[in-house]
């Protein structure tokens, strides 16, 4: 039973690692019927600014203030608007053009190949050619990421060599969880500081010896004050999956990525809706000492630039 006496400090339930308030949950019950004529995505926003609940960029952590008010209105405690159903906009396939053409082999040492340059893709044509080059040549193809993310373009004087995408980590995970020591809480509150490097390609005519290795070393170096200048805080641990049907995570290893163990093929996409895949590798890379210490914090919070 939800304890709702006014100006109660008392924890009334938690919602995605956040403490809510019996004070918290008259103010969110008071907000929807004070405006009952707006729409819950306004509602949403509204109570999240509220609670000042933002996730580490600052942004409002809208998708978990939606599933609170609707737990709410579940078990009886308010009355939300009714949905309104947008259709769904369906992306176009990335077309393949010249742009992307394979070009000659490009065989030589690293040496041989000169400096290797990270530029982070930022401008429209530049976001297009990207999407293009791993929707052709990435076994995984293209897929739109959501949330935060980073796309770099691979370069040298030779042109661009290959891509590589950081966004935020998988859900769930146990190997790597129970690695971490964090609590299902902590997780909660704290998940947007692990980022997944969930494609990297080198293009298939570059044939350079340990380029993809060196490749992750620089990503290392750059990526975390790379993720503050565009979202405001610095993540702290660093996970990808490997398929060992196809590769066998040697770039990986010996970048000094850390072996945990294979997924289970198996896990949820979203309420009611399971999926099954080949089991992956799982490896991981810190980017502080204190990862362990940090990502189990209770007051960590993102820096607004």
């Amino acid at each position: 039973e939800v304890d709702l006496l006014p100006g109660s400090k008392k924890t009334a339930l938690v919602q995605c690692g956040r403490d809510i308030t019996t004070e918290e949950l008259g103010t969110i019950r008071e907000t929807v019927e004070m405006f009952p004529k707006l729409s819950r995505s306004e509602l949403t926003a509204t109570i999240c600014e509220h609670l000042e609940w933002f996730a580490p960029t600052g942004a409002c952590k809208l998708d978990a203030c939606a599933k609170l008010l609707e737990k709410l209105e579940d078990e009886g405690l308010l009355k939300l608007p009714e949905k309104i159903e947008t259709p769904k906009k369906k992306r176009k396939p990335v077309a393949h053009t010249t742009k992307t053409r394979p070009r000659p082999d490009m065989v030589c040492t690293l040496k041989e190949l000169g400096t290797v340059h990270l530029e982070i893709v930022q401008e429209d044509t530049s976001k297009k050619l990207w999407n293009e080059y791993v929707s052709r040549y990435h076994y995984l193809g293209y897929k739109h990421p959501f949330g935060t993310y980073i796309r770099y373009f691979i370069t040298s004087d030779q042109g661009i060599l290959g891509c590589i995408m950081f966004c935020g980590a998988a859900k769930s995970m146990k190997l790597r969880d129970k690695w971490i020591g964090w609590t299902t809480r902590q997780k909660a509150r704290n998940q947007g500081w692990v980022i997944n490097n969930n494609r990297f390609l080198i293009l298939p005519w570059v044939q350079v010896k340990n380029l993809a290795s060196h490749v992750l070393g620089k990503v290392t170096r750059a990526i975390k004050n790379d993720w503050l200048e565009q979202w405001g805080f610095e993540p702290v641990l660093m996970e990808t999956f490997v398929d060992p049907q196809l590769y066998a995570g040697s770039c990986y290893k010996a970048a000094n990525w850390q072996y945990l163990g294979m997924t289970t093929g198996e896990g949820l996409a979203r309420k009611g809706k399971t999926y099954s895949t080949t089991p992956k590798m799982i490896l991981v890379m810190p980017l502080t000492k204190k990862f362990r210490e940090i990502l189990c914090s209770k007051d960590l919070q993102g820096r607004i630039l």
